[in-house]
């Protein structure tokens, strides 16, 4: 696997949600910066295979906007 990308959605509780597709990868921070460090060290956990880890890891940033029509 060349790449992993990730959904992140903004959770309810605050900060930021992460979940990978076509993995069981869910991790989540308070931060950008902090969901950053969370991702790649579920990853480097997920796949402890250097072999078989994703060489790239993309974050794919999911907003909805509701609003009156």
């Amino acid at each position: 696997m060349e790449e992993i990308i990730f959904l992140v959605e903004e959770s309810d509780e605050g900060g930021y949600l992460a979940k990978a597709l076509g993995v069981a990868i869910v991790t989540e921070a308070d931060t950008i910066d902090e969901l950053k460090v969370a991702v790649k060290d579920a990853v480097h956990c997920h796949f402890d295979d250097e072999a078989v880890r994703p060489k790239m890891i993309r974050l794919h940033y999911v907003r909805d906007e509701v609003f009156a029509a």
